[in-house]
Formats: C-alpha cells, sequence, structure tokens
C-alpha cells in the first residue's frame, strides 16, 4: 500500500475514533498533536480523565490483534507526559488508551492500556 493511501485510512479511522469517543461522552481537546516525544492521534476528556489515545486502521479486523505493540505505547506515553502540562489539570486523571479500527466492525477502544 502506498504512503498515501495509508494516510488516507488513518485519517478516516481517527475521524471514526473521534466520532466514537463524542458518542461516549467524551470532548476532543486535540487531534494529531506532535511534540519531540512522539505524536498521539486524539486527546480527549471526559469528567475529570483525560485520554492520550492512539488509534490503529486495518482493512481487516483480523489484523487488529497485532496493530499495538509496547514500542508505540512507550512513544504515546512519552508525548502524553510532554502534553499533559498543556491538556490537564492538578485533579485529573490521566490514561492512554487505543482504538482499533477496520472497516465493517465497531470500534474497539482499550482503555487506560499503559500503566508505567
Amino acid at each position: 500500500m502506498s504512503r498515501k493511501a495509508a494516510e488516507k485510512r488513518g485519517n478516516w479511522g481517527e475521524h471514526i475514533a473521534a466520532i466514537w469517543l463524542i458518542l461516549h461522552g467524551w470532548r476532543i481537546l486535540g487531534r494529531r498533536i506532535r511534540v519531540r516525544a512522539g505524536e498521539v492521534d486524539i486527546i480527549a476528556r471526559r469528567g475529570r480523565k483525560i485520554a492520550f489515545v492512539e488509534v490503529k486502521t486495518r482493512r481487516r479486523a483480523s489484523d487488529l490483534d497485532l496493530a499495538i505493540d509496547a514500542q508505540r505505547l512507550r512513544r504515546v506515553r512519552a508525548a502524553a507526559i510532554a502534553l499533559a502540562d498543556q491538556y490537564a489539570c492538578a485533579d485529573d486523571t490521566i490514561q492512554i488508551d487505543v482504538i482499533l479500527i477496520a472497516p465493517f466492525t465497531l470500534p474497539r477502544h482499550l482503555s487506560n492500556v499503559s500503566h508505567g
């Protein structure tokens, strides 16, 4: 798959993930936020929770189980740490979430996947 096609599929997946979050009571604070440590696809708030969300989009649902790895989660966590002061208040809980997207399936939202 070409880089342009992969980018288009990724944008589609992030759009679907943002809609999913909104439908589940989250407010989108930012999308595709880049810092030196990495990139966060979506930053969202629900009440006192701030979620730094990694979105993975695949052509087949069967490919989603292998879409995320520890190295990617470390980069998202590092970016979240760098961005936390901009998006979170002192009383907020910060978490790393993953949303897995494939055509013709409901998004899979994995909450608080990185603990340390």
